[in-house]
């Protein structure tokens, strides 16, 4: 009897990059912000209601920016690769014959023999002309395209469960031992963070929790710094 191999499954990660991306951007920024604004108000002898009001305000303010800003952002690369396909689409109505000779010219130069780069491209056309062109010359496909109210909810979403890390600290830990808690905590949960994005996108982990702590032990550093400064002379 013939053996027939049994397709083995794949796990590919690039799915992951848009909501990830979102996610891992809006969490750290929760986190580092959250913490370096109650730091900062911290160092500047403020009350401890005081830090927790500045902390949830900062939470609120911060998920909407980031929402606002990701959906901004996000849309206007939709709006690029929407302009783009309809350029794409008023070329293949226009002259097909030219567009399926750009089309076996991409893929001789990604290696194969003209003829059957020939062969390709003309069933690709009878398929689905303008997703072949969308994939292969414009690198659009439904795995990369932008998302922009995904990209916002899930910033938006990540934010704020970042920035209530460091504030649940700062509603538990008392007013003299704030400080050094809140910086101990946000840079545990930063190198966690790093771990984990790392793991999902499939990359080094203690990379990517030194990146994250570094950055936002900096950030935290110089704002206690403003703080203390303007603090002192308050």
């Amino acid at each position: 009897m013939p053996k027939y191999s049994v397709r083995h499954p794949e796990h590919h990660l690039t799915h992951r990059i848009g909501w990830l991306r979102a996610a891992v951007l809006g969490a750290n920024d929760g986190i580092v912000s959250t913490a370096s604004l109650v730091i900062g108000v911290a160092a500047a002898h403020a009350t401890h209601a005081n830090i927790l009001l500045t902390g949830i305000a900062g939470l609120v303010a911060g998920a909407m920016s980031m929402a606002a800003g990701e959906y901004v952002s996000v849309h206007s690369q939709s709006d690029t690769e929407n302009a783009d396909l309809a350029r794409e689409r008023a070329e293949l109505l226009d002259d097909p014959v030219a567009e399926q000779r750009e089309l076996t010219g991409i893929y001789v130069k990604r290696g194969l023999e003209r003829n059957l780069a020939e062969q390709v491209a003309a069933q690709l056309m009878e398929h689905d002309p303008l997703a072949a062109h969308a994939r292969d010359e414009l690198g659009i496909s439904d795995m990369t395209a932008a998302k922009p109210v995904q990209a916002a909810l899930s910033s938006a979403a990540s934010f704020a469960l970042g920035a209530a890390l460091p504030l649940a600290v700062v509603a538990l830990a008392p007013i003299g031992a704030l400080m050094p808690a809140v910086i101990a905590a946000s840079l545990l949960f930063l190198g966690l963070l790093g771990v984990v994005a790392a793991k999902i996108g499939g990359a080094n982990a203690l990379v990517g929790a030194a990146r994250v702590i570094f950055w936002g032990a900096l950030a935290m550093g110089v704002t206690a710094a403003v703080g203390a400064l303007f603090g002192a002379v308050v």
